[in-house]
């Protein structure tokens, strides 16, 4: 029977993304020493103090969790380092300085919701739709100095269906991703990991951090465009664009559900067509069909309930 390494691990996340691999390491009784995530945040109307998802489940398991602000912090550095752990697994954290993912002897690995070396950066789930993939996948790999560019351990593919919505790629990259991380840390265990060095490669596409300027819609662009970077975008942060409904300000709306129409038509990019339950905008190549929107400081809805008492005028448009 082969020798199996005792393995003590350091887990580090903060999101839903990240517990779903916490919650695997548990399930398969591994050594989880201790969980390091975000500090608690404010958050909601009343501004109270939020724990994060994973602090909420390490909390329920019982596990001894750290909140350091300054992960170069000294205090911090001695507290690691007094878990004695020989193995670190990252799972939507932050870049972590070299002291910290050179502390123990099995190295610290990182899980990456793309298919490296494509779409490193901080949002992969969201840029493989925006930019129309038809697959993309999880990666795990050995941290390095630069961000997503360590020795990959393993990777596993699925694919992007053409209505697949971003809400609905995370969770299912979230499962796979868990079951990843096992398979890899089951390796680890073993000491039968082998790497590949990432591959160079001129083509690299990169997962940029989403702000409000490159989440807006530009009705100018063909249909196909449009529609992927709403559904790369749906549920969260969601795209929006400005409504001219002949007021004095323009409203800022946010676009959820929608569908595409390919037609030829005649109609001004970003003009509204109405009906009694429809909304379509037009675009070049046919028309988006909103299902689901949210008006300024208003839940959202879908759009028949909008059209009963929400009136747009003749020439009310999308910019």
């Amino acid at each position: 029977m082969t020798h199996k390494r005792d393995l003590r691990i350091v887990f580090m996340g903060t999101p839903d993304f990240a517990v779903a691999t916490l919650k695997a390491l548990i399930d398969n009784n591994y050594n989880v020493v201790g969980v390091i995530t975000a500090p608690d945040r404010p958050a909601g109307r009343g501004q109270k103090l939020r724990a994060s998802a994973v602090k909420e489940f390490a909390l329920e398991q019982k596990l001894n969790i750290l909140q350091p602000t300054n992960l170069k912090a000294e205090p911090f550095l001695e507290e690691l380092k007094a878990l004695n752990a020989n193995l670190q697994i990252i799972v939507a954290f932050r870049m972590l300085p070299k002291v910290v993912w050179q502390m123990p002897e099995y190295g610290t690995f990182n899980l990456h919701a793309s298919l490296l070396p494509q779409y490193r950066g901080a949002a992969p789930i969201h840029w493989a739709i925006i930019n129309g993939e038809t697959k993309t996948g999880v990666t795990t790999f050995f941290i390095d100095e630069k961000i997503d560019t360590g020795a990959i351990i393993q990777s596993e593919e699925t694919e992007i269906k053409a209505t697949t919505t971003v809400g609905e790629l995370h969770d299912d990259l979230m499962t796979i991703g868990s079951e990843l991380v096992i398979k890899t840390v089951e390796h680890i265990e073993a000491d039968t990991v082998s790497t590949t060095i990432q591959p160079q490669t001129d083509d690299l596409k990169t997962a940029y951090k989403l702000n409000r300027e490159n989440c807006k819609i530009d009705w100018s662009q063909p249909i196909d465009t449009i529609y992927n970077k709403i559904r790369g975008l749906n549920p969260f942060p969601a795209a929006w664009c400005y409504l001219d409904n002949s007021e004095s300000e323009p409203l800022s709306v946010k676009l959820y559900e929608v569908e595409k129409q390919d037609e030829d038509h005649k109609h001004a990019n970003g003009s509204i067509i109405t009906s009694k339950d429809e909304l379509k905008v037009a675009c070049q190549g046919g028309y988006i069909n909103i299902i689901e929107i949210q008006l300024p400081g208003k839940r959202k809805m879908k759009v028949k309930s909008l059209l009963n008492g929400f009136s747009f005028s003749e020439s009310s448009k999308l910019l």
